[in-house]
C-alpha cells in the first residue's frame, strides 16, 4: 500500500492559488509543522490510520516495531512507525466532519504543500488513509463485533459542499436517487455520495462486510436518537436501511467516513474505512467493552495494508 509521488494532481488542484499561501490561510505551529495535527511531510507516511480516539493510537504504539516520530496536540495524536518493515502513520481525528475537515486538509498540506515557502509543490504525493473506528449496525444479521468495510459513504452532514469539485469525483446519480427517496426536509444539508478506494477495499475483502456507511452530522436526534428531542427525521434509520445502491444496503451508521471519502477523492488521496459494529440499531444491543476487539481488528488490517 504505497503512495505514487510522481501522480499526476487532480484537476481540481488547478484551482488552488500557486502563489505563497497566506499565513492565516495555511496555518503553521512555530515548529513549522501543520497547527493542528503537527508534522509535516518528513514525518508523514503514505500509508495512515485514522482512529477517532486519541488513547488508541496507544495500541499501534505497542504493535509498531519501531517509532520516528510521535506527538500530541488537543485530541490529535500522532504516530509514526514500522510494523514488519512497512512504514505507517496512526493519528487520532477526535469525533465529527467537522475534525475530519482540518485533519485531512492537513494531511494533504503536509504531503503537497512545501511549508517552508508556503507554495504547493509541482509533484503530487498521493497519501492512502484508512480509518479504522467503530459505528452502528442498521440490520440484525450484521451483529456487533462484526467488521463493515465502506464501499461507498452518503454524507448527511453537509461539509462537501463548501467545496467546489467535479461531478465525477463524487457519485452525483447516487447522490440524486438517495435524496429523491429520502425527501428530506429543506432546511437539511443536502446529502452526498462518495465511493471509496476500490484497491483498499479488495485488501479487507476476507474480513469484513461491504456495504454503504451513512455518515451523520451528530450522535442523536441525526443517528435517529430519541432522548428528550424528538428527530426531525422520523424513521431514520429504517429508511437508511432500506435503501440500495450497486448492489449493497446502508449497513451502518457513523460520524467521519463521508468527509473522509470526499476530501481524499477531490485532493487526489486513496481512503477506506473498516468499522468495528459495537451498537445494534436493529435490534438495540451494545458493546461497552470492545478494547480487545479493537486490538485485534488494527492487527488483521496492519497485516493486510503491509502486504
Amino acid at each position: 500500500m504505497t503512495g505514487d509521488a510522481h501522480r499526476a494532481p487532480p484537476v481540481s488542484f488547478y484551482t488552488q492559488p500557486m502563489d505563497e499561501l497566506k499565513s492565516s490561510e495555511l496555518v503553521l505551529a512555530p515548529s513549522g509543522n501543520l497547527y493542528h495535527i503537527n508534522m509535516n511531510g518528513d514525518n508523514l507516511a503514505d500509508d495512515i490510520f485514522l482512529v477517532g480516539d486519541p488513547d488508541r493510537v496507544n495500541m499501534f504504539k505497542e504493535l509498531f516495531d519501531s517509532i520516528e516520530y510521535e506527538s500530541q496536540n488537543r485530541e490529535l495524536h500522532a504516530l509514526t512507525g514500522t510494523y514488519r518493515g512497512h512504514r505507517f502513520t496512526a493519528l487520532s481525528t477526535g469525533m465529527g466532519c467537522d475534525n475530519i475537515d482540518i485533519v485531512v486538509t492537513e494531511l494533504d498540506a503536509a504531503a503537497n504543500i512545501d511549508l517552508a515557502s508556503r507554495r504547493i509543490k509541482a509533484g503530487h504525493r498521493t497519501l492512502n488513509m484508512v480509518r479504522i473506528g467503530t459505528s452502528g449496525s442498521l440490520h440484525s444479521d450484521i451483529a456487533c463485533g462484526s467488521l463493515v468495510a465502506s464501499a461507498y459513504a452518503i454524507g448527511l452532514d453537509g461539509l462537501l459542499n463548501y467545496y467546489e469539485h467535479r461531478d465525477e469525483e463524487l457519485e452525483e446519480a447516487m447522490t440524486e436517487a438517495f435524496a429523491s427517496y429520502m425527501q428530506f426536509p429543506g432546511r437539511l444539508a443536502r446529502p452526498y455520495c462518495v465511493k471509496g478506494s476500490a484497491k483498499l477495499l479488495d485488501k479487507v475483502a476476507d474480513i469484513a462486510v461491504k456495504g454503504i456507511t451513512a455518515t451523520a452530522p451528530g450522535f442523536y436526534a441525526p443517528q435517529g436518537r430519541h432522548i428528550r428531542i424528538a428527530p426531525a427525521v422520523k424513521d431514520l434509520n429504517e429508511k437508511l436501511a432500506a435503501f440500495r445502491w450497486d448492489g449493497l444496503k446502508v449497513t451502518n451508521l457513523e460520524m467521519e467516513t463521508s468527509a473522509i471519502y470526499g476530501l481524499a477523492k477531490i485532493m487526489g488521496h486513496n481512503a477506506l474505512t473498516v468499522c468495528l459494529i459495537i451498537a445494534n440499531r436493529a435490534d438495540g444491543t451494545f458493546i461497552n467493552d470492545y478494547h480487545g476487539l479493537m486490538r485485534d481488528t488494527i492487527v488483521k488490517i496492519m497485516e493486510r495494508m503491509s502486504k
